[in-house]
Protein backbone atom coordinates (compact mmCIF):
# COMPACT_ATOMS: atom_id res chain seq x y z
CA UNK A 1 0.00 0.00 0.00
CA UNK A 2 1.35 3.68 -0.77
CA UNK A 3 1.16 5.36 2.11
CA UNK A 4 2.66 8.80 3.33
CA UNK A 5 5.50 9.86 4.85
CA UNK A 6 5.51 13.27 6.71
CA UNK A 7 9.40 14.56 7.69
CA UNK A 8 9.05 17.21 10.52
CA UNK A 9 11.62 19.74 11.86
CA UNK A 10 10.95 21.37 14.59
CA UNK A 11 13.83 22.90 17.02
CA UNK A 12 16.13 20.67 15.63
CA UNK A 13 13.81 17.49 16.02
CA UNK A 14 12.54 15.57 12.86
CA UNK A 15 9.72 13.21 12.51
CA UNK A 16 7.70 11.33 9.92
CA UNK A 17 4.30 10.03 9.43
CA UNK A 18 3.92 6.62 7.14
CA UNK A 19 0.28 5.82 5.80
CA UNK A 20 -2.91 8.26 6.60
CA UNK A 21 -3.85 9.46 2.87
CA UNK A 22 -4.97 12.93 2.01
CA UNK A 23 -7.41 13.47 4.62
CA UNK A 24 -5.15 13.01 7.93
CA UNK A 25 -1.78 13.95 6.34
CA UNK A 26 -2.58 17.45 5.16
CA UNK A 27 -4.61 18.02 8.13
CA UNK A 28 -2.02 16.95 10.52
CA UNK A 29 0.52 18.90 8.19
CA UNK A 30 -1.66 22.30 9.00
CA UNK A 31 -1.55 21.44 12.52
CA UNK A 32 2.22 21.27 12.60
CA UNK A 33 3.40 23.87 10.06
CA UNK A 34 2.71 26.55 12.68
CA UNK A 35 5.50 24.87 14.71
CA UNK A 36 8.09 25.54 11.77
CA UNK A 37 7.80 21.66 10.47
CA UNK A 38 9.07 20.19 7.11
CA UNK A 39 7.00 17.07 5.96
CA UNK A 40 7.08 15.05 2.99
CA UNK A 41 3.86 13.21 2.24
CA UNK A 42 3.03 10.80 -0.37
CA UNK A 43 1.50 9.53 -2.62
CA UNK A 44 3.31 11.86 -4.64
CA UNK A 45 0.53 11.93 -7.98
CA UNK A 46 -2.29 11.73 -5.48
CA UNK A 47 -4.80 14.80 -4.77
CA UNK A 48 -3.29 14.88 -1.35
CA UNK A 49 0.23 15.28 -2.50
CA UNK A 50 -0.88 17.75 -5.33
CA UNK A 51 -2.60 19.84 -2.54
CA UNK A 52 0.38 19.59 -0.43
CA UNK A 53 2.82 20.93 -3.17
CA UNK A 54 0.52 23.43 -3.98
CA UNK A 55 1.41 25.42 -0.56
CA UNK A 56 4.39 25.88 -2.17
CA UNK A 57 5.77 25.65 1.43
CA UNK A 58 10.01 25.12 1.31
CA UNK A 59 9.59 23.06 4.67
CA UNK A 60 7.84 20.35 2.52
CA UNK A 61 8.46 17.06 0.47
CA UNK A 62 6.50 14.75 -1.10
CA UNK A 63 7.96 11.68 -1.74
CA UNK A 64 6.65 7.78 -2.46
CA UNK A 65 6.64 4.68 0.16
CA UNK A 66 4.67 1.39 -0.19
CA UNK A 67 5.02 -0.40 3.22
CA UNK A 68 4.70 -3.46 2.19
CA UNK A 69 7.97 -2.79 0.04
CA UNK A 70 11.36 -3.69 1.68
CA UNK A 71 12.95 -1.43 -1.08
CA UNK A 72 10.71 1.72 -0.73
CA UNK A 73 10.32 1.69 2.76
CA UNK A 74 14.71 1.16 2.57
CA UNK A 75 14.55 4.10 -0.38
CA UNK A 76 12.64 6.32 2.39
CA UNK A 77 15.11 5.56 5.18
CA UNK A 78 17.88 7.51 2.65
CA UNK A 79 15.74 10.32 1.74
CA UNK A 80 15.25 11.14 5.27
CA UNK A 81 19.03 10.76 5.88
CA UNK A 82 19.66 13.04 3.17
CA UNK A 83 16.91 15.11 4.32
CA UNK A 84 17.95 15.95 7.85
CA UNK A 85 20.90 18.15 8.30
CA UNK A 86 22.25 16.51 11.37
CA UNK A 87 21.44 12.96 10.35
CA UNK A 88 23.81 11.53 13.48
CA UNK A 89 20.99 13.46 15.71
CA UNK A 90 18.67 10.91 14.07
CA UNK A 91 14.55 10.88 14.13
CA UNK A 92 12.37 12.56 16.47
CA UNK A 93 9.25 10.80 15.77
CA UNK A 94 7.48 8.23 13.35
CA UNK A 95 3.79 7.64 13.11
CA UNK A 96 2.70 4.36 11.25
CA UNK A 97 -0.56 4.99 9.58
CA UNK A 98 -1.12 3.46 6.82
CA UNK A 99 -4.15 0.76 6.96
CA UNK A 100 -6.63 -0.68 5.23
CA UNK A 101 -10.30 -2.72 6.43
CA UNK A 102 -12.35 -5.10 5.18
CA UNK A 103 -14.90 -7.58 7.02
CA UNK A 104 -16.39 -11.16 6.29
CA UNK A 105 -17.41 -13.71 8.79
CA UNK A 106 -14.85 -16.43 9.45
CA UNK A 107 -16.41 -19.09 6.88
CA UNK A 108 -16.81 -16.66 4.40
CA UNK A 109 -13.20 -14.66 4.93
CA UNK A 110 -10.16 -16.45 2.65
CA UNK A 111 -6.59 -17.07 4.30
CA UNK A 112 -6.03 -14.70 1.37
CA UNK A 113 -8.36 -11.75 2.96
CA UNK A 114 -6.42 -12.19 6.52
CA UNK A 115 -3.00 -12.18 4.66
CA UNK A 116 -3.70 -9.26 2.29
CA UNK A 117 -4.81 -6.84 5.46
CA UNK A 118 -1.96 -8.11 7.82
CA UNK A 119 0.69 -7.21 5.24
CA UNK A 120 -0.55 -4.14 5.07
CA UNK A 121 -1.73 -3.17 8.48
CA UNK A 122 0.48 -5.28 10.85
CA UNK A 123 3.85 -6.12 8.49
CA UNK A 124 3.65 -2.69 6.80
CA UNK A 125 3.93 -0.93 10.88
CA UNK A 126 6.49 -3.65 11.23
CA UNK A 127 8.84 -3.35 7.99
CA UNK A 128 8.79 0.92 8.87
CA UNK A 129 9.11 0.70 12.28
CA UNK A 130 12.11 -1.48 11.95
CA UNK A 131 13.91 0.53 8.83
CA UNK A 132 13.70 3.63 11.14
CA UNK A 133 14.18 2.36 14.48
CA UNK A 134 18.13 3.29 13.87
CA UNK A 135 17.30 6.61 13.75
CA UNK A 136 14.50 6.96 16.41
CA UNK A 137 16.85 5.68 19.07
CA UNK A 138 19.60 8.21 17.76
CA UNK A 139 17.16 11.01 19.05
CA UNK A 140 15.75 9.24 21.96
CA UNK A 141 12.17 10.02 20.02
CA UNK A 142 9.00 8.33 19.37
CA UNK A 143 7.37 5.96 17.61
CA UNK A 144 3.53 6.35 17.65
CA UNK A 145 1.43 3.70 16.00
CA UNK A 146 -2.11 3.92 14.75
CA UNK A 147 -4.56 0.57 15.74
CA UNK A 148 -7.95 0.73 16.91
CA UNK A 149 -10.55 0.13 19.13
CA UNK A 150 -10.66 -3.34 17.23
CA UNK A 151 -7.09 -3.85 18.46
CA UNK A 152 -8.47 -4.34 22.25
CA UNK A 153 -11.68 -5.66 21.77
CA UNK A 154 -13.68 -7.70 18.99
CA UNK A 155 -16.78 -7.74 16.33
CA UNK A 156 -18.65 -10.03 14.48
CA UNK A 157 -17.03 -9.78 10.79
CA UNK A 158 -14.29 -8.09 11.27
CA UNK A 159 -11.59 -10.56 12.24
CA UNK A 160 -9.47 -10.22 9.05
CA UNK A 161 -9.08 -6.51 10.51
CA UNK A 162 -8.85 -7.42 14.28
CA UNK A 163 -5.99 -9.63 14.05
CA UNK A 164 -3.94 -7.00 12.16
CA UNK A 165 -4.83 -4.58 15.05
CA UNK A 166 -4.15 -6.59 17.90
CA UNK A 167 -0.72 -8.10 16.42
CA UNK A 168 -0.30 -3.86 15.97
CA UNK A 169 -0.81 -3.78 19.64
CA UNK A 170 1.41 -6.56 20.82
CA UNK A 171 3.98 -5.64 18.46
CA UNK A 172 3.95 -2.16 20.20
CA UNK A 173 3.85 -3.21 23.71
CA UNK A 174 6.56 -5.40 23.24
CA UNK A 175 8.45 -2.47 21.35
CA UNK A 176 7.75 -0.19 24.20
CA UNK A 177 9.62 -2.50 26.64
CA UNK A 178 12.60 -2.91 24.77
CA UNK A 179 12.89 0.82 23.76
CA UNK A 180 12.60 1.70 27.52
CA UNK A 181 16.30 1.19 27.87
CA UNK A 182 16.71 3.64 25.14
CA UNK A 183 14.48 6.94 26.34
CA UNK A 184 12.42 6.06 23.44
CA UNK A 185 8.76 6.34 24.09
CA UNK A 186 6.53 4.32 21.38
CA UNK A 187 2.78 4.91 21.98
CA UNK A 188 -0.46 3.48 20.63
CA UNK A 189 -3.69 5.54 18.96
CA UNK A 190 -6.67 3.50 19.56
CA UNK A 191 -9.34 5.45 17.52
CA UNK A 192 -13.16 4.45 17.77
CA UNK A 193 -15.24 4.45 14.68
CA UNK A 194 -13.87 7.13 12.14
CA UNK A 195 -15.30 5.52 8.82
CA UNK A 196 -16.95 8.48 7.67
CA UNK A 197 -14.25 10.60 8.10
CA UNK A 198 -11.68 8.13 6.24
CA UNK A 199 -13.47 6.63 3.64
CA UNK A 200 -11.78 3.53 4.46
CA UNK A 201 -14.62 1.65 4.00
CA UNK A 202 -17.32 2.74 1.34
CA UNK A 203 -20.16 1.38 -0.25
CA UNK A 204 -18.46 -0.08 -3.42
CA UNK A 205 -15.37 -1.02 -2.00
CA UNK A 206 -18.33 -3.56 0.08
CA UNK A 207 -20.00 -4.69 -3.14
CA UNK A 208 -16.80 -5.84 -4.53
CA UNK A 209 -15.86 -7.81 -1.27
CA UNK A 210 -19.24 -9.17 -0.84
CA UNK A 211 -19.41 -10.76 -4.05
CA UNK A 212 -15.58 -11.84 -3.20
CA UNK A 213 -16.89 -13.77 -0.75
CA UNK A 214 -19.64 -15.08 -1.86
CA UNK A 215 -18.28 -16.71 -4.71
CA UNK A 216 -15.29 -18.01 -2.78
CA UNK A 217 -17.13 -19.30 -0.06
CA UNK A 218 -17.86 -23.15 -0.22
CA UNK A 219 -21.15 -25.06 -1.26
CA UNK A 220 -21.92 -26.33 1.92
CA UNK A 221 -21.16 -22.54 3.86
CA UNK A 222 -23.45 -21.06 1.23
CA UNK A 223 -26.13 -23.09 1.79
CA UNK A 224 -26.22 -22.81 5.94
CA UNK A 225 -26.05 -19.26 5.33
CA UNK A 226 -28.19 -18.66 2.84
CA UNK A 227 -28.70 -15.69 0.22
CA UNK A 228 -31.15 -13.73 2.55
CA UNK A 229 -28.93 -13.84 5.67
CA UNK A 230 -25.85 -12.80 3.67
CA UNK A 231 -27.78 -9.93 1.63
CA UNK A 232 -28.87 -8.57 5.45
CA UNK A 233 -25.46 -8.68 6.42
CA UNK A 234 -23.92 -6.67 3.72
CA UNK A 235 -26.86 -3.95 3.89
CA UNK A 236 -25.67 -3.67 7.36
CA UNK A 237 -22.03 -3.03 6.74
CA UNK A 238 -23.22 -0.52 3.77
CA UNK A 239 -25.01 1.09 6.65
CA UNK A 240 -21.57 1.55 8.50
CA UNK A 241 -20.34 3.49 5.76
CA UNK A 242 -21.66 7.00 7.14
CA UNK A 243 -21.44 6.28 10.51
CA UNK A 244 -19.27 7.33 13.14
CA UNK A 245 -17.15 10.38 13.66
CA UNK A 246 -16.55 12.85 10.56
CA UNK A 247 -14.14 14.94 12.40
CA UNK A 248 -10.79 13.47 13.04
CA UNK A 249 -9.77 16.18 15.31
CA UNK A 250 -9.57 13.69 18.03
CA UNK A 251 -6.97 11.75 16.47
CA UNK A 252 -5.28 14.65 14.94
CA UNK A 253 -4.69 16.12 18.48
CA UNK A 254 -4.16 13.09 20.77
CA UNK A 255 -1.25 12.49 17.18
CA UNK A 256 0.28 15.93 17.96
CA UNK A 257 0.08 15.39 21.61
CA UNK A 258 1.92 12.13 21.13
CA UNK A 259 4.78 13.54 19.31
CA UNK A 260 4.60 17.06 21.20
CA UNK A 261 3.98 16.51 24.52
CA UNK A 262 6.95 16.22 27.46
CA UNK A 263 4.92 13.45 29.37
CA UNK A 264 2.89 11.69 26.46
CA UNK A 265 0.77 8.32 27.50
CA UNK A 266 1.28 5.56 26.48
CA UNK A 267 -1.99 4.96 24.83
CA UNK A 268 -4.97 7.65 23.68
CA UNK A 269 -8.39 6.51 23.26
CA UNK A 270 -9.74 9.07 20.84
CA UNK A 271 -13.65 8.49 20.90
CA UNK A 272 -17.37 9.16 21.45
CA UNK A 273 -17.88 8.21 25.23
CA UNK A 274 -20.15 5.24 23.96
CA UNK A 275 -17.13 3.57 22.38
CA UNK A 276 -15.11 4.30 25.39
CA UNK A 277 -17.64 2.83 28.03
CA UNK A 278 -17.92 0.18 25.50
CA UNK A 279 -13.91 -0.73 25.15
CA UNK A 280 -13.95 -1.16 29.28
CA UNK A 281 -16.81 -3.00 29.41
CA UNK A 282 -15.47 -5.60 27.27
CA UNK A 283 -12.28 -5.63 28.37
CA UNK A 284 -12.97 -5.14 31.81
CA UNK A 285 -15.69 -7.74 32.62
CA UNK A 286 -16.20 -11.03 32.50
CA UNK A 287 -16.32 -12.15 28.67
CA UNK A 288 -19.91 -14.23 29.45
CA UNK A 289 -21.62 -10.43 30.43
CA UNK A 290 -19.39 -8.16 27.94
CA UNK A 291 -20.89 -10.36 25.14
CA UNK A 292 -24.52 -10.61 26.19
CA UNK A 293 -24.21 -6.83 26.75
CA UNK A 294 -23.18 -6.09 23.18
CA UNK A 295 -23.42 -9.18 20.94
CA UNK A 296 -26.89 -10.39 19.48
CA UNK A 297 -27.29 -14.21 20.21
CA UNK A 298 -24.98 -14.14 23.14
CA UNK A 299 -26.62 -15.86 26.15
CA UNK A 300 -25.47 -16.41 29.90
Amino acid sequence: MRGAAMLLLALGAAMLLAGGGRCLAHRLLLLLLPRRARRALPDENGDGARELKNMKSDRMKVLQMDVCSDQEVAQAVDFVKRSLKEPEKGLWGLVNNAGVSTFGEVEFASLDNYKKVAEINLWGTVRVTKAFLPLIRRAKGRVVNTTSMLGRMVSPSRSCYCISKFGVAAFSDCLRQEMYRWDVRVILIEPSNFVAATGILTADSIDKQAEALWSGASDTVREDYGREYFTRHVALMKSFVNSGLKDMSLVLNDITDALTSPCPNNRYNPMEPYWWVRLQVMTHLPTAIADWLYVPGATL
